[in-house]
């Protein structure tokens, strides 16, 4: 009897992701000195019994020689673990081979495991795919992995280790949960319609919970600490022509990223870098000196910049120093953001004046060419965006995905509450069901067939 025959009983009623397919594929990263290759599938301990001879204890790693299945050939010596279904990352049979991780061994022995029938490589995304399909995480605990993975600063860590254990799921599982219920309390009164009481008191016991959901999904929307920690702070650098603002990029960012030149107008297109700000992601964006253009390019490179400008959190106004005091007030931008004065090229004139008006406390002075007064700047950066994100690594919403499902919730809920007293209980119930359906779609309990592609794509081969 085979591996596969033997732990079938053990199953019992997961679902097959791909049609009974075993995936494999190498998991670790490229060019380390150890290797790991993945496996999930029914046929994971054929292949197993298959390389190494036997199928060890379930979650003990054993020391094996690994040998070709057709021609016996001795490829590595290796751990070898066993995970049968379920109790698995996937839910299904599983097995890690820890190998060297020199190319011409990785090779070799990926090539022997798909050499086993019913085994072939895995597809971006398809182990933690199977992992949702077989209910060992629900769509943002996938999402979450997904963050995990391209995690670039430590802000995005903690938040995506938040997501990928279960924040946001348990969270949006509370909110379902007690929608159920006072879904439940409305549908009394169509059970126990003939009852005089029963309706009215069961409206009344499932209304103030409704209210309650309707605040805190409120509130979970208005909140965007989440989607700045994932996504970055956004901080537009503007100002006139030849302020400095690509020099002072690139001071930031310390290294040549933008084009310097005493020509105005050099800048014409957005130019985006990402930086680590004390733990915290933060993209800087160098836009075109805002003037009068004097082209049809440099007038689509302003109107870009504008466009950048009001989607930013922060905007950095360059002054150049050496031309003169710097404006008393603020420029006049669509730019809800907070504003900055950055008065630039300290090297060349004398600077450092005290300012009034808007900028009075949002003033600094540096040189992008010499470096000074950048490090001031720099902290100062940090610190707006850590108290923007303070409390942040718990959020309830972080994608625009949970944020359209949240908002399609609140406005069924909003449906439901301003015709409280009018609409009968039958359609009542189906507001309060609507909204417990979008948010069933945040966690891919129901309706996220559409959505799986969507999501499994972001992730690299074998995860």
């Amino acid at each position: 009897m085979s591996v596969q025959e033997k732990s079938a009983a053990g199953k019992g009623a997961i679902a097959g992701a791909a049609g009974g397919d075993t995936i494999a594929a190498v998991s670790s990263g490229r060019g380390g000195a150890v290797a790991v290759i993945r496996l999930s599938g029914p046929a994971a301990g054929d292949v197993v019994l298959a390389l190494a001879g036997r199928v060890p204890e379930p979650r003990r790693a054993v020391l094996a020689r690994l040998r070709h299945p057709d021609s016996g050939e001795p490829l590595d010596q290796g751990l070898v673990l066993w995970f049968p279904a379920p109790r698995s990352a996937t839910g299904e049979d599983m097995a890690e081979l820890q190998i060297h991780g020199g190319r011409a061994v990785v090779a070799a022995v990926l090539g022997a495991v798909l050499a086993v029938p019913g085994t072939r490589p895995a597809q971006a995304g398809e182990f933690t795919r199977r992992a949702f399909l077989n209910g060992r995480m629900d769509l943002t605990e996938a999402e979450g992995l997904a963050d995990l993975i391209g995690a670039e600063t430590q802000a995005q860590r903690r938040l995506a280790f938040s997501h990928a254990f279960g924040h946001l799921g348990q969270r949006v599982e509370d909110w379902r949960h007690r929608l159920v219920r006072a879904m439940a309390l409305v549908e009394a009164g169509i059970d126990f319609a003939d009852e005089d009481d029963v309706p009215a008191e069961a409206r009344a016991l499932a209304r103030p919970e409704v209210e309650a959901l309707q605040r805190e999904l409120a509130q979970a929307l208005g909140d965007r600490r989440g989607a700045m920690v994932r996504e970055g702070a956004l901080i537009a650098i503007a100002g006139l022509p030849n302020a400095g603002k690509s020099s002072l990029i690139n001071a930031l960012a310390a290294r040549d990223v933008a084009i310097v030149s005493d020509e105005p107008g050099t800048t014409r297109d957005l130019l985006e870098v990402s930086l680590d700000l004390d733990g915290h992601k933060v993209m800087l964006v160098d836009t075109a000196g805002l003037r009068e253009a004097e082209g049809k390019v440099e007038a689509e490179g302003i109107r870009r910049a504008r466009a950048r400008i009001a989607e930013a959190d922060l905007v950095l106004w360059v002054h150049d120093v050496a031309a003169g005091p710097a404006p008393d007030e603020a420029p006049e931008m669509e730019a809800p953001a907070e504003l900055w004065l950055v008065g630039n090229k300290l090297d060349r004139g004398a600077g450092g004046e005290s300012v009034a008006g808007r900028w009075a406390g949002r003033s600094f002075a540096v040189s992008a060419r010499s470096g000074e007064g950048l490090d001031v700047l720099t902290r100062a950066l940090g610190g707006f965006v850590t108290d923007r994100t303070a409390g942040g690594e718990h959020p309830a919403l972080i994608r625009e995905r949970h944020r359209a499902s949240a908002a399609e919730a609140s406005a069924h809920l909003g449906a439901a509450l301003a015709g409280w007293e009018e609409l009968d209980d039958a359609l009542l119930a189906e507001e309060l069901r609507l909204a417990a359906r979008a948010l069933g779609r945040m966690t891919g309990a129901i309706g996220v067939d559409d959505l799986l592609d969507v999501v499994f794509r972001e992730f690299c081969i074998g995860k």
